[in-house]
Parts: structure tokens; C-alpha cells; sequence
């Protein structure tokens, strides 16, 4: 499996409207029926301007992941840029799975 991730530094003085809008943005980049899952997580560092986030999209398939970067990423990454401009910073990642563990207390 690979994962799609997100970090994202935002400044803190967007950061409750930016935490809206990306819980509307990540629907709309599922939709694009390339990603199984997604999580919304903060990163816990201590900055006093900063707030940092990472959003992992699990996909479905490499090929997906593929077809969202033909197809889908630009015109969905526009729309944060335009709305946030230089008040958020972000680099992607991909990630594979190796080998997946839970701890089963039963």
C-alpha cells in the first residue's frame, strides 16, 4: 500500500480557518476515488508562529496515486494556494507499507 502524505506549516494566525477548510478539502480530494482513507493529523513541535499538519490519503493502488497526480493534484492544489498563498508551506511525500502490526488484547 502506498501512502500519499501531507506535511503542511501554517501560520498560526490562519490556522483555525485553514483547519475548516481542510476538513472539506480532504473530502473533495477522496472524491477523486484514488484514496481509500484518509487521517488528519497535528505534529506535536513547539513554534511559536507555527502550526504544523500532516494528512496521509492512503491509495488505493500505485496506478491510482498515478492517475491523482495526472489528473486531480495541480487543479486541487491551486485551490489552497490561492486561498492561502505563502501562509502555508507544504512538501509531499510517499510512503510504502512494509508490514502492518495491532496489538489484539482478547
Amino acid at each position: 500500500m502506498i501512502i500519499y502524505n501531507v506535511t503542511l506549516n501554517i501560520d498560526k494566525t490562519i490556522t483555525k480557518e485553514w483547519l475548516e477548510w481542510v476538513k472539506e478539502h480532504i473530502p473533495q480530494v477522496l472524491a477523486t476515488g484514488k484514496f481509500k482513507d484518509a487521517k488528519l493529523t497535528k505534529v506535536l513541535v513547539e513554534d511559536p508562529e507555527s502550526d504544523t499538519y500532516s494528512i496521509q490519503f492512503r491509495a488505493l493502488s500505485r496506478e491510482a496515486l498515478q492517475a491523482y497526480y495526472t489528473n486531480d493534484a495541480e487543479r486541487l492544489k491551486q485551490i489552497g494556494l490561492q486561498r492561502f498563498g505563502d501562509k502555508v508551506l507544504s512538501f509531499r511525500t510517499e510512503l510504502e507499507v512494509v508490514d502492518e502490526y495491532t496489538v489484539n488484547f482478547n
